[in-house]
């Protein structure tokens, strides 16, 4: 890439996040808002922290089901660190490098090839994608078993009720697309270029690259149930964060059943989605939309909350990514690089 291409890149991120931040910090109140953050329930914080880390558990605990017809003695302490660093990077640096840097490094310390898992994490993506859209969609067609307890205001409950609809139906198409390259992975590259078609040219060959590599991903799925497993595994992940987001609510006294924390869950993976660093700005701007419309909280308190639960994130993740670091001698430019290469 051009350093004229990358600089514009650089520009543009940092305008996109800054519009969101915007977006968030407008009309607040920094008196109240403090006030609201120190009004926490100790335990259930210090809980919440020890939780942060339990996605890069879960999801390296998927990993090594997912490589096991590769590799049945990959190591799970090994897949963590790869997801750690990962997420660390994603924290860091713009343009989520993170999610290169994952299957590279996991792949020099278990002999395997970078090329083939970085497939595994476009599979991986995939199911989280439709792992959430399955959760959104089932909870929020089955309203009429929560509706007293539901305490959305109506215009946003008229709103998420659609999209629950739309996740619902997204996760199907999904499911049959996913289905169907499985089932016909000898011809699935013709599939995939047909559709790329339409496309322009520079667009067409990123859908074919992708499609490639979601294929190559594929390939460790060696019989449906093998692939249903991984489903089940993703909705593991999903709900393991879904908990942690509700134990952090229950510490600030948002009290609400823990099915209720799914559609925010999904709100603050749309921001998170937004490759900015550290999740800045998209991610904070969806959260406090969550926590205002979906529960009724007052704007201050909102961001309050938002800052409280970025943070920790973000803190709790980095320290553990730099004590990977130390130990195994690294730097962060080192992994910078390693990412590029």
């Amino acid at each position: 890439m051009s350093s004229r291409r990358r600089l514009f890149n650089y520009l543009l991120i940092g305008l996109v996040t800054v519009i969101f931040l915007w977006f968030f910090f407008r009309s607040v109140n920094w008196a109240d808002t403090w006030k609201y953050m120190k009004q926490v329930n100790l335990y259930l914080l210090i809980l919440a922290l020890f939780l942060v880390p339990l996605h890069l558990v879960t999801r390296s605990i998927r990993w090594k089901y997912l490589l096991r017809p590769v590799k049945a003695s990959l190591r799970l302490s090994k897949a963590i660190e790869a997801n750690t660093l990962g997420f660390t990077l994603n924290f860091i640096f713009p343009g989520r490098l993170g999610e290169i840097i994952r299957p590279v490094y996991l792949a020099s310390k278990e002999k395997l090839s970078a090329g083939y898992l970085i497939g595994t994490i476009v599979v991986e993506r995939a199911f989280d994608i439709f792992a959430m859209c399955f959760l959104l969609g089932s909870f929020l067609m089955s309203r009429s078993a929560y509706r007293s307890f539901y305490q959305a205001r109506p215009e946003a409950l008229v709103h998420l009720y659609f999209w629950g609809k739309v996740g619902l139906v997204l996760s199907a198409l999904l499911f049959i697309l996913i289905s169907l390259i499985y089932a016909l992975k000898d011809k699935a590259n013709k599939i995939v270029y047909f559709f790329s078609r339409p496309f322009p040219e520079r667009i067409r060959w990123r859908i074919i690259a992708f499609g490639q590599e979601f294929i190559e991903g594929l390939k460790f799925f060696q019989s449906w149930p093998r692939l249903f497993g991984y489903f089940g595994l993703s909705l593991v992940v999903w709900l393991g964060i879904c908990f942690f987001y509700w134990v952090f609510f229950l510490a600030y006294k948002v009290n609400i059943p823990f099915f209720l924390s799914i559609p925010y869950v999904f709100l603050t993976g749309v921001g998170a989605s937004i490759p900015t660093p550290g999740m800045a700005g998209g991610y904070d701007y969806f959260s406090r939309l969550g926590f205002t419309t979906l529960y009724g909280l007052e704007a201050n308190l909102a961001i309050g909350l938002t800052i409280v639960v970025h943070s920790i994130q973000l803190v709790v993740t980095c320290a553990l990514g730099y004590v990977i670091i130390w130990k195994n001698r690294l730097s962060l430019f080192q992994l910078k690089q390693l990412g590029k290469g």
